[in-house]
């Protein structure tokens, strides 16, 4: 092949046969305290909200506003009640807790459980755990927040209302 067929902008008519391709530079590790920074952050925020809400409590008239769809409708959504829960569960009393709002407090443990595994694998330098999840389990989620919000709203399921 001689000089005027090869193409310059072509980087491999530059190189001399035999020559192995470039290598990509090692990764640069990253330090656990640069590891730690997103999820300690993260848990410090929510113990922060739940501090804030275990402080001023939602029992009392004025200190947040009331639902709109409950002010509008009379309906109670599936956060409704969440407040209070979460006042009673930064109280430590479940039993209350899941009497406000027990979608909230299925919510918390499922946030626990993603924190504890998030915080394991950043000690350990593993891989950020992803909510990598199919739409089937979306849409079953979905479905469980609906099928809660109805039932709560009926005579029969008046326990689940806070």
């Amino acid at each position: 092949m001689t000089g005027e067929n090869q193409r310059v902008d072509d980087p491999d008519a530059l190189r001399t046969p035999g020559a192995l391709p470039p290598q990509p530079a090692p990764a640069v590790p990253v330090s656990r305290a640069r590891r730690l920074r997103a999820p300690v952050l993260t848990l410090a925020a929510a113990a922060a909200a739940f501090a804030y809400v275990g402080t001023v409590d939602p029992n009392e008239p004025g200190h947040y506003p009331v639902c709109p769809l409950l002010r509008l409708t009379g309906i109670l959504c599936p956060g409704c009640g969440g407040l209070r829960s979460a006042h009673a569960f930064a109280h430590g009393d479940l039993i209350t807790a899941f009497g406000a709002n027990a979608l909230a407090v299925t919510g918390y443990f499922a946030f626990a459980g993603f924190m504890f595994l998030w915080l394991i694998r950043a000690v350990r330098g593993g891989p950020v755990p992803r909510l990598a999840l199919r739409p089937l389990y979306w849409w079953a989620i979905g479905g469980a927040a609906l099928v809660f919000a109805v039932v709560r709203n009926l005579s029969f399921g008046s326990a689940l209302a806070p």
